[in-house]
């Protein structure tokens, strides 16, 4: 146990809390949550996000790990870690009060020679510009004299068991390059692919959102291709087979895109560029069609029941997913709530059946009710089935057997057998 550095992460959500545990490896640790339920689950050795195993946990919870919603309990911390969201509010606008707020929670406890790491998404400048002030300021300190502050963006892949916070290399950046030197040694002693320092905490901000907004644009083609390949009667996966074989082909699929990265970050970029006169047209193209995946899903169930002689109206649905990706029970900005809404104008008769999910977090965010349980689903009786998730346990559903003889069965994921789908985007 290194007992030089004492480390205090700051939110203990998908990014936050497997990095705690990751450093409780070496050092000691203090994990900061303004949500006592989850830091109550936590000190019981339960991680409801199902990041970090139970073994991991309670490995990290016995080399001293702890965690707390009171503030005074990060007086003892000597490098602060910031993993807080950053949301878009309703006009898509970047709402930074969640950052802002950590800030002042670290600035109530800042010390002079203490480091502050930010891993929260954001625009170019904000570490510097926003939240470097808010730490001055709160606790009258002063920026590369008394403390020190980088950036080193998160990228954590929910539900992926492969590339783990563990095994991924990081960007690190400091505000002098004596602090970036810290900070990136700080990272390589727990990581086993290392780092790459940036020259700048901008740049090392520029390259994260990049990330994100890359695959945006990306994907927004893919939909965009499926799209016009559906209106010519062209099977888009087996297009996407097809031209895969050439050896530059950048390989990404049609789809829904929901979670906290890809679907929200792009703003961040967007509102930035055109607070500086510049309009990222296909930035902005990219979210929009994004955005309107889910109803254009709808709207082909709806098409092919026509197709099949069944009327959308009081048609009975059963969509399998709801969260935004497979394998985890996150249902942030999940687009699946787009098709049932789009459906809810046909129908109320509409079973949503995900076994990752959490039913009252399901009703809270969304008001949609979501079975966990197999049982609720009746076998042969719905006019329409929408494959939404590629969950690993849907495949012992006996997928062909779940709606009427004449039904319909649409496969957002484009992975099913060609034999048990009507239509797949």
């Amino acid at each position: 146990m290194n007992t030089e550095k004492i480390i205090g992460v700051i939110g203990l959500g998908y990014v936050g809390f497997p990095l705690a545990c990751l450093f409780a490896k070496k050092y000691q640790v203090i994990g900061y949550d303004i949500n006592e339920r989850r830091i109550n689950e936590i000190n019981a050795g339960i991680d409801s996000t199902n990041e970090v195993t139970p073994e991991a946990l309670k490995n990290a919870l016995a080399n001293g790990m702890v965690c707390t919603n009171k503030i005074d309990d990060l007086k003892v911390c000597n490098m602060y870690i910031v993993a807080i969201p950053t949301p878009v509010d309703d006009f898509y606008n970047p709402e930074l009060m969640p950052l802002k707020n950590a800030s002042i929670v670290v600035g109530e406890v800042l010390k002079k020679g203490d480091y502050v790491i930010y891993e929260s998404t954001v625009y170019p400048g904000v570490t510097e510009e926003i939240c470097a002030p808010i730490l001055e300021e709160v606790s009258g300190l002063k920026l590369n004299e008394d403390f020190y502050i980088g950036y080193s963006p998160e990228r954590i892949n929910p539900g992926d068991k492969e590339h783990t916070v563990e095994n991924i290399p990081k960007i690190t950046s400091g505000s002098t390059p004596e602090a970036a030197e810290i900070i990136d040694e700080l990272y390589n002693s727990v990581l086993l692919n290392g780092t790459h320092r940036a020259p700048t905490i901008k740049v090392a901000e520029a390259a994260k959102i990049l990330e994100n907004t890359q695959r945006d644009v990306n994907i927004a083609f893919m939909n965009e291709i499926a799209i016009v390949f559906n209106a010519l009667g062209i099977d888009t996966t087996d297009v996407l087979e097809a031209a895969g074989t050439k050896w530059n082909f950048l390989k990404f699929s049609p789809g829904l895109v929901g979670g906290h990265c890809i679907s929200v970050d792009p703003y961040y970029l967007i509102q930035r560029a055109t607070s500086r006169g510049v309009v990222p047209r296909i930035m902005m193209e990219a979210r929009r069609l994004n955005n309107t995946m889910g109803n254009y899903v709808a709207e082909r169930v709806v098409r092919c029941l026509n197709l099949h002689d069944i009327s959308a109206h009081n048609a009975k649905f059963l969509l399998l997913g709801f969260t935004f990706k497979e394998n985890c029970p996150d249902i942030r900005n999940t687009k699946v709530v787009d098709i049932y809404n789009s459906l809810k104008a046909y129908s109320s008769n509409i079973l949503v059946y995900d076994p990752w999910v959490s039913k009252e977090a399901a009703k809270h965010e969304y008001g949609v009710e979501v079975s966990t349980d197999e049982r609720d689903i009746e076998r042969g009786e719905y006019d329409a089935v929408i494959y939404c998730v590629k969950h690993d346990c849907f495949n012992s559903l006996g997928l062909e057997r779940l709606h009427k003889p004449n039904g319909v069965f649409y496969d957002v994921k484009g992975v099913l057998d060609k034999s048990i789908i009507t239509e797949r985007l």
